[in-house]
């Protein structure tokens, strides 16, 4: 069994893609097997060595009793023989699949695959994505047969960003093999390092969907709750006081409204509609959650800048602050972050706008979003909290008074000051 060799230091773990997702599995690994890190991003590379993790995620001493050696040579990858396969999978521009990380993957795996090894797949992908469009790529590059030479299984990342407590070793993990015996090494492999051990799903094909429809579940629940915030908005009450209300119900599911952005939710549910239209079936409802959170960020600066106008400005002289950037809180990823929905929208009513952010890279956004952070100012007419940063948590409104120009307007996307602002012009989802 490959599991034993593994356990043995035998034979090596491989890693391929060392972001968000992949680091923090290798560095499990290397606690108590022989690992290789690899990635195609050298200067990444190089600062993993020297134990800084270009994510911000993990600190020196996650690195600290590791047998792991950091690598972008293709060379180095011949020594291993059981990769795990951790790249992104994001959409192109027309919200479908972008499957250029996962096929460089499989065909760097596939040029150094050997007989007896094993590849695992992590990356969120549509059923079927594994067997239908990465096996063919390490067959064809390898030269070798799928199940009699090398053996393939599916294993979905569920690591969350910024939470320290839900972390690789501490949560459940789905499993699934090409055949029997490859489910029972996969299984046994990912257990050395997984404590509450692993569920063994029965094909390839469900553990993909599985995946998929975590992210999905939520994102479509989350969408009911902003289309509910438009309409309680409307009405003219609070959403977050309807759900406090609600909620008190035994079986009332605690969702609340927000910008649905980052590599997850607001990316997985189009890999599933794509395979639904690739089937003939029209996804409506997956679809309409994806159109309400996508529409979003245009939703809050269009009720911003309303709220400018009522209040008599001169919207070519307004200036509006947006508090937070990255794509969720406590986090420095700016990867699909519907803030800068909120951005374009504001500069084209012609306002002048200012984004802050503890943890975004200036540099990032710039080169992502063509804007950069600016300096803490004074005298605006809207702030736009965006982002729920443990920094902004402790803010009140005597804060904001001093930063707000006379008449100017608080918009607090999720809610955090609802109970704390009692003269300013307040608004939230």
């Amino acid at each position: 069994m490959i599991y034993n060799k593994i356990l043995k230091k035998e034979a090596t773990v491989a890693v391929i893609g060392l972001g968000y997702v992949g680091l923090p599995i290798a560095l499990a690994f290397a606690k108590k097997v022989k690992v290789i890190g690899f990635d195609i991003n050298e200067k990444r590379v190089n600062m993993m060595k020297k134990g800084i993790d270009p994510s911000q995620e993990l600190t020196k001493k996650d690195f600290a009793g590791s047998d792991i050696s950091f690598t972008h040579k293709l060379e180095d990858l011949k020594k291993a023989n059981f990769f795990i396969i951790a790249v992104p999978t994001p959409i192109d521009e027309h919200n479908l699949p972008d499957l250029k990380p996962l096929i460089g993957a499989s065909t760097t795996v596939g040029k150094v695959l050997k007989k007896g090894d094993y590849v695992v797949y992590e990356s969120t992908v549509y059923p079927g994505c594994t067997e239908e469009d990465c096996i063919p790529v390490l067959e064809q590059h390898s030269g070798l047969k799928f199940v009699k030479d090398f053996k393939v299984g599916y294993s979905p990342e569920r690591i969350n960003p910024g939470d320290k407590e839900h972390t690789i070793t501490k949560i459940l993990k789905i499993v699934s093999g090409c055949d029997k015996e490859s489910l029972e090494n996969i299984a046994k492999t990912y257990e050395i390092i997984v404590e509450p051990g692993t569920h063994r799903a029965s094909s390839i094909k469900v553990a993909e969907a599985a995946k998929i429809i975590e992210n999905t579940q939520r994102d479509v629940n989350i969408a009911l709750m902003n289309e509910l915030s438009i309409i309680f908005s409307r009405i003219g009450i609070n959403t977050y006081d309807v759900l406090e209300a609600a909620g008190t119900k035994w079986n009332f599911l605690k969702f609340s409204p927000g910008l649905v952005g980052g590599h997850c939710i607001g990316v997985d549910p189009y890999y599933l509609t794509y395979k639904a239209e690739e089937m003939g079936y029209h996804a409506r409802v997956i679809n309409s959650g994806r159109y309400v959170n996508d529409s979003m960020g245009f939703y809050v600066a269009k009720t911003c800048v309303k709220k400018i106008v009522a209040a008599g400005k001169n919207l070519s002289k307004s200036k509006v602050l947006v508090m937070g950037a990255t794509f969720k809180e406590d986090v420095s990823d700016i990867r699909n972050s519907k803030v800068a929905d909120i951005v374009k929208e504001l500069k084209s009513f012609g306002v002048k706008v200012e984004i802050v952010d503890p943890h975004a890279d200036s540099d990032e956004l710039k080169h992502e979003y063509g804007f950069g952070l600016s300096k803490l100012g004074k005298g605006y007419d809207g702030v736009i909290v965006a982002v729920n940063h443990k920094e902004y948590k402790t803010l009140d409104e005597k804060y904001f008074k001093t930063i707000l120009s006379n008449k100017g307007v608080l918009v607090d996307i999720k809610g955090m000051y609802k109970d704390k602002i009692k003269a300013l012009s307040y608004w939230g989802l």
